[in-house]
């Protein structure tokens, strides 16, 4: 009689960076992975990774180029975590060869939110004061409000999310402008003054969801993983980061962008602006959820013949100088 000696069920270890935003979202997947295959241990494995590190710095300086993903993804090719649990707008369109993005979860609100220090408690983005101190480390988030609002001061704003309401609180700014999906995932929705408005503020490729990146070997775990994916919200970021590759850009410059699904079609409205608000193009293409991608490069060439290349050449040109 032969004896069959079945293999101890499998260990994944899943990588996240330290922050308390990050653990609260890698958490969460854990949990909806555990859900599903209660069999299977799933570990949590943190690191610090160059965005982490550099606080004094603004975002579109240092460079975008896996600023919040490369350790993560060090770490999946050298196989010391099985996949990573990204902030979708932090993970480049471009990945490493070996890897691939295995699941997309269902977004939180994209949008982007408003937070007022409390002597402006009983204002709207639109009737805050002349010279107000709107802090952002976004390009996307300034160029948008310096387009909309010329009259406002801007200035930087690094650290985690705490750290930033500690400086907001403090007087340092007027308000802060946040994502509303990292405050909703904190806890912190009452810190929400006001949602911005898709027409003052187009959101950040990605941003509400999660990307969960592995190896693209690992057909086991490419396989598990989509038991988390949201079709819908998939469709609606593959059509982003389609329209953010076409044109070459990265997470650091100004490029938003909405969409919608209504049925079978996908509606992706997207802009390029210039930092200093001056120069805006916008335009929207609407089909079939299906073809995605192909949408986004539709919104992408429209665009270019309204000048958005030579946007993004100006602005690449200045990060280069490091001015």
């Amino acid at each position: 009689m032969t004896t069959v000696v079945s293999s101890p069920p499998r260990t994944i270890r899943i990588g996240s960076r330290k922050s308390q935003l990050a653990l609260v979202q890698t958490y969460w997947v854990q949990e909806q992975l555990k859900k599903s295959f209660p069999d299977i241990t799933f570990e949590v494995h943190t690191m610090s990774t160059q965005g982490d590190k550099i606080l004094d710095v603004a975002l579109a300086k240092i460079g975008d180029k896996g600023l919040f993903t490369k350790e993560l993804e060090v770490g999946m090719l050298n196989r010391e975590i099985d996949f990573a649990v990204h902030s979708l707008k932090d993970l480049p369109t471009h990945l490493p060869e070996g890897l691939t993005l295995a699941a997309i979860t269902e977004r939180e609100n994209p949008a982007d939110a408003l937070v007022v220090h409390e002597k402006h408690k009983d204002k709207q983005i639109d009737t805050l004061p002349a010279g107000a101190v709107i802090g952002t480390s976004s390009l996307r988030r300034l160029a948008q409000l310096r387009h909309h609002f010329p009259h406002f001061a801007f200035k930087d704003v690094r650290g985690n999310l705490i750290t930033r309401l500690a400086k907001l609180d403090a007087g340092e700014y007027d308000a802060l402008i946040l994502a509303a999906a990292g405050l909703e995932r904190l806890g912190m929705s009452d810190r929400i003054h006001q949602v911005i408005p898709k027409e003052i503020s187009l959101h950040a490729v990605g941003q509400g969801a999660l990307g969960i990146e592995c190896r693209s070997d690992d057909s086991e775990l490419l396989s598990l993983l989509k038991a988390i994916e949201h079709p819908q919200t998939r469709d609606r970021c593959l059509a982003e980061r389609s329209f953010l590759r076409f044109l070459e850009g990265g997470c650091q410059v100004p490029i938003g962008v909405n969409t919608e699904i209504s049925g079978e079609n996908l509606t992706l409205t997207g802009i390029v602006a210039s930092v200093d608000g001056q120069k805006l193009v916008k335009d929207t293409v609407t089909g079939i959820a299906n073809n995605a991608e192909a949408l986004g490069i539709e919104l992408a060439e429209l665009l270019r013949q309204q000048g958005a290349q030579e946007i993004l050449s100006e602005i690449f040109a200045v990060i280069q100088r490091g001015s």
